[in-house]
């Protein structure tokens, strides 16, 4: 158990982001987090509730990742009211799917802005805490789209491939300061994101017959920061055998 590291979740209200939170708060984390709900939406409140309930602190600001002004903000509050950051899991993102004919310049701006802008706005003060600390490690949340490319997708693959990019970029330049930095690329799991696709027709094209589950994406990310001490620059795939 750790009874003072400090785990930061961006977009970690629902989904993987707090399958993620309730990872890390089961193993002692106090838990911060970002989204764009406001902190009495009974989504935030439900959420916080969820993770006190493993007997650590949660810590919630309103922020999005988009605004680097309210990214600053946002990692100086953390270290005002929990003491440091250890971990941070870059999870926030969105879909904006069409055709690449068809894809308007907003959706792809706005795609981009927030899976990959907003991952440099809250990793570049957050990495210079981990910086003073001497310590820190930082899984991006990526995807299969970003390694493979998906037919109407070529914003969100765009950004994710993008993450990629970054995250094995990072991984060189702090591996020497002890900021270890790597990436999941999930394949199609059970969210809110995936409810409006075919989904019989995804199990088709899965070896392992099935979508993934939100938990198994958190147990992998914890590996990763929490115990996996010699591993960085890596992408693992999360996607019951998709990508081989």
């Amino acid at each position: 158990m750790t009874d003072n590291k400090v785990a930061v979740i961006t977009g970690g209200l629902q989904g993987i982001g707090k399958s993620c939170a309730l990872r890390f708060a089961a193993a002692g984390y106090h838990i911060a987090i970002n989204d764009i709900k406001e902190p009495d939406d009974p989504v935030t409140q439900d959420t916080l509730k969820e993770i006190t309930s493993k007997g650590v602190k949660a810590f919630y600001v309103k922020a999005d990742v988009t605004n680097a002004t309210q990214a600053e903000e946002f990692a100086s509050k953390i270290v005002e009211a929990l003491g440091r950051i250890d971990v941070l899991v870059n999870n926030a993102g969105i879909t904006k799917d069409n055709l690449f004919i068809r894809m308007s310049k907003q959706d792809w701006e706005t795609v981009l802005n927030i899976n990959l802008t907003g991952v440099f706005n809250i990793t570049k003060p957050i990495i210079r805490i981990m910086m003073k600390q001497k310590s820190g490690a930082i899984v991006n949340m990526a995807s299969i789209s970003g390694v493979m490319g998906n037919p109407g997708q070529a914003n969100y693959s765009a950004s994710k491939a993008g993450l990629i990019g970054l995250t094995k970029t990072l991984a060189k330049e702090f591996a020497k300061k002890n900021v270890r930095v790597n990436a999941v690329a999930p394949g199609f799991i059970d969210t809110a994101m995936t409810e409006k696709l075919d989904r019989e027709k995804l199990v088709d094209f899965i070896p392992m017959a099935r979508l993934g589950k939100p938990e198994e994406i958190a147990d992998t990310v914890f590996f990763l920061a929490d115990s996996a001490s010699y591993i960085t620059g890596q992408v693992i795939n999360i996607d019951g055998g998709l990508v081989m």
